[in-house]
Parts: C-alpha cells; structure tokens; sequence
C-alpha cells in the first residue's frame, strides 16, 4: 500500500509550485487564474459527482471521483494558505478530544453513574 500522506504532500507541492510558477496550458494555473469562486465551484461540482458515483456503485469511478474532490480541496488550501499539517493537527486535536471523552464515559460506566437527574 502507498504511503497515502507521503502521497498527498507530493501532490500539494506540485500544487504549491504550480501557483507560483505559472505554466501556461496547466489546469491548476487556470483554477489560480479564476480564483476561489472558480476553485469552491469546483469542489462542489466534484463533491457531487461523488455522490452520484457512489449512488451508481463503481468503485473505481468512486475512487476517481474522490481524488478529484481532494485536488479541488488542496487547490482551496494552498489558496488559502492552509498546510497538510495543519489538518493533521486539527484532526490529532478532535482525537485527543475524542479519546478523553469515551475516558469519561467509560469512568462514568464503571462507578455506575447515570449523570441523569429524576425529579418526583
């Protein structure tokens, strides 16, 4: 299996690279050119296209599809100035949060606690 990360921070240097060496012909330069309305319209085109691959039942148009979206979004990114790191942070953080509520709820389990309050 390919190392997906390794994968997605090649393609989002190109991507990088791509918007400050315009290459004439390049379809990332164009999505750069029209800027991020053209850029968002496109995320939300490809998210569709998503859904109606999924609905069919393709697996590899699925899988195209997707890919597709996630270009989109890491032209967003760079646009906007947002690393890979910097969703890898956010998603460490939402885990950690994630984690230290099961902790809790499974303290709250086992000292039989219910949290709920009966009024008669």
């Amino acid at each position: 299996m390919s190392d997906l990360g390794k994968l997605l921070e090649e393609e989002f240097n190109v991507i990088l690279n791509r918007k400050e060496n315009i290459q004439e012909g390049s379809y990332t330069c164009y999505l750069f050119k029209k800027g991020i309305d053209k850029i968002l319209k496109k995320i939300g085109e490809e998210a569709s296209e998503v859904i109606i691959a999924a609905k069919n039942g393709d697996k590899k148009e699925i899988v195209g599809e997707i890919c597709d979206v996630i270009f989109h979004i890491e032209a967003m990114m760079a646009e906007k100035g947002i690393s890979w790191e910097d969703i890898a942070n956010e998603i460490a953080d939402r885990r950690k949060k994630e984690n230290m509520n099961v902790e809790k709820e499974e303290k709250r389990k086992s000292e039989n606690r219910t949290d709920e309050c009966t009024i008669n």
